[in-house]
Formats: structure tokens, C-alpha cells, sequence
């Protein structure tokens, strides 16, 4: 059942990124990025504590993060919480619900998921965290766990936290290579990801069962992911922000060449990713809207730029208010191409 293990290396993943690799922008991503298309995808952070306690309404909100097809297999589902028996409930929710694997978020900044004692928290309590990964294993029963985190809470302890870490008998750990105090502020410290490599090959001994390696943090590419595994033996890199605008981005893994998809490709990818998020999320078949309409405008800076005319259509795209506005602007835009 630990699909980890079968993963060819090196490998590359589509992080989870909280109201951006929604299930709309995964399927785009996976009809996109074929033949390769990401060798893992994650569905949003999800609060463990909401599943469980939440009332309905809130519960099918958080359901509807944990929507996936098909066509993103494998699929993991990524929870956070500080209640061991949270993430044991969590863990075996995602098993019944077919997923590939559950990921632990112990890497996220934000204060109010801190003060659960979650995310970057999880860092400054090992025992916790091993507790909440114990919990984990428990619910999946047999699926594979894995870890998101970073170097260190305040400083750089990859020394002892990744170590701690290790002797969970996690499938996965995923390090973003800054401390949750440099948030962004500093470059990703890849040097730090070769120790990483060592300390876990030091650990442990039997290559085919190691816990597989897996770095994060300003990776601009394909090319430049498989550079820095090259650079520091990780098994396999995860990329973030390269996808914003970019559906096409794993299907440049095995080439060394970038596709380039031409304005008009861009534009009728975008109002695909547009509706189809419209169907899953504001006019869902059964219940009312679950998101808002205004989370698709990020993904609009990012489709919509470095071509002539992008900053006109980008303002009226920022007016629309629905997928048919979205697509009669940009239809009209493209019949001037």
C-alpha cells in the first residue's frame, strides 16, 4: 500500500497550498501536465479538530477540500491538528475515502493554527509530534504517512528534529529548507537538504525502506528541481509557486526544454480552470456555494501576464463575477490576437 516506495527517483510533487491546488486546479494540472504530470498530489491542509467537531455545515465545507478524481491518483490528504486522536479520526477518514496517503502539515506559520498547537508549533514539541504521527498511523492502518516541515521553529535544528522524526517510520518527509522565523524572508537554504540526505542515510540503513527525502522551497522549474537533487541527493523535490499560471509545468519532467504554451493555450486553460471551479465550488450540484468566486483572482495575475494587453484584460478580470463573464472577455480579448 506505500505507493512512496514504487516511485521512481527522482520524483516531483505538486505541494498543497491552501485555496490554490483546490480539486478544480488539480484536475487542470493533471489533464495539463501529461505525459509525466506530478508523480504526487496533495489536497489543501484541512483541520483534523473541524472534521470532528465541527457542525454539518462546516464539516461538508471542509469535505469539499478533500474532493479529488481520479485522474490525481496518487492522492494524498494533508491534515493538521494537535490532538493525536484528531489526526487518528483524520487518518481514518482519508482511508475510507480512497485516499493514497495522509500527509501531517508541521511546517505551516500561520498563528491561529499555531495556537492549536499544529503546523510550525508541532515543531517545538517532538513528543507531540511523534504522538500526532503515532495517531496518524493508527487511523490509516496500513497507508503511508509522510510529514511537511521545515528546518527549524526559531533556529536551524534539522540535527535533532529530523532524526526525531525518523524513528517514526514516516514513508515521507518533506523539509522546506527555511525555519518558520525566516518565513520567506532569507533564500531556501538547499545546502541544508544535502544534510538532510545524510543524516537520514546515517539513520537508517536498508536503501529500498528508507524514508524518502523530499525538498522544498524557491524552486523556480522542472530544470531547476532536478538540479538541486542533482546538488544534494534528495529523492525528489516539491514544487509550489512554479504553478501558479503554469498547468503545463510537470510535463516538462524527462525534457530539457520547457513547453511554452502560446497566449490563446493559457487563456482557454484559464477559463477551464475558471469553470470547472465554478461547477465544483460557488454552484455545486447538491448544497450551496462552498467558496468564494473571488479565490480564482489570484490565479488570474498569474495566467494573465507578459504579453501585450494583459494588464487591460487582467483589471476587467478582476470585475468578473462569474465563469461566463470570464469567458466572454476573454474570448473577445482573444479574437484581437
Amino acid at each position: 500500500m506505500n505507493f512512496w516506495k514504487t516511485l521512481p527517483k527522482p520524483f516531483f510533487v505538486l505541494a498543497p497550498m491552501a485555496d490554490v491546488t483546490d480539486a478544480a486546479f488539480r484536475r487542470v494540472i493533471a489533464k495539463y501536465s501529461k505525459p509525466a504530470g506530478p508523480a504526487v498530489m496533495y489536497t489543501e491542509f484541512v483541520s483534523a479538530d473541524g472534521l470532528a467537531l465541527a457542525p454539518e455545515e462546516g464539516r461538508k465545507k471542509l469535505l469539499a477540500d478533500l474532493m479529488y478524481s481520479e485522474s490525481e491518483r496518487p492522492i494524498v490528504a494533508q491534515f493538521f491538528t494537535g490532538r493525536p486522536e484528531m489526526m487518528e479520526k483524520a487518518a481514518i477518514l482519508a482511508r475510507e475515502l480512497g485516499f493514497d496517503g495522509v500527509d501531517i502539515n508541521m511546517g505551516c506559520p500561520d498563528r491561529s493554527i499555531e495556537k492549536q498547537k499544529a503546523g510550525a508549533a508541532a515543531m517545538k514539541d517532538l513528543k507531540l509530534a511523534k504522538e500526532i504521527i503515532a495517531g496518524a498511523m493508527q487511523g490509516a492502518n496500513g497507508l503511508p504517512v509522510s510529514v511537511k516541515t521545515r528546518l527549524g521553529y526559531n533556529k536551524d535544528e534539522l540535527e535533532t528534529l529530523l532524526p526525531a522524526l525518523l524513528e517514526t517510520d514516516l514513508a515521507a518527509i518533506t523539509i522546506h529548507a527555511r525555519t518558520r522565523k525566516e518565513m520567506s524572508s532569507v533564500p531556501a537554504r538547499w545546502e541544508r537538504m544535502k544534510r538532510a540526505v545524510e543524516l537520514r542515510n546515517e539513520c537508517q540503513g536498508d536503501a529500498l525502506t528508507r524514508t524518502r527525502i523530499i525538498g522544498n522551497g524557491d524552486v523556480n522549474g522542472i530544470a531547476d528541481a532536478q538540479a538541486k537533487i542533482d546538488e544534494t541527493g534528495a529523492d525528489g523535490v516539491m514544487l509550489g509557486r512554479a504553478i501558479f499560471g503554469n498547468p503545463w509545468l510537470f510535463s516538462n519532467v524527462g525534457f530539457t526544454k520547457p513547453y511554452m504554451p502560446s497566449v490563446k493555450e493559457k487563456l482557454r486553460a484559464m477559463v477551464e480552470h475558471t469553470k470547472l471551479f465554478e461547477e465544483l465550488f460557488v454552484h455545486p450540484a447538491l448544497g450551496g456555494a462552498r467558496k468564494s468566486f473571488a479565490i480564482m483572482k489570484k490565479h488570474y495575475k498569474a495566467y494573465v501576464k507578459d504579453f501585450d494587453g494583459a494588464a487591460e484584460l487582467r483589471a476587467r478580470l478582476m470585475e468578473a463575477e462569474d465563469a461566463d463573464a470570464v469567458a466572454r472577455l476573454t474570448n473577445e480579448f482573444c479574437a484581437t490576437l
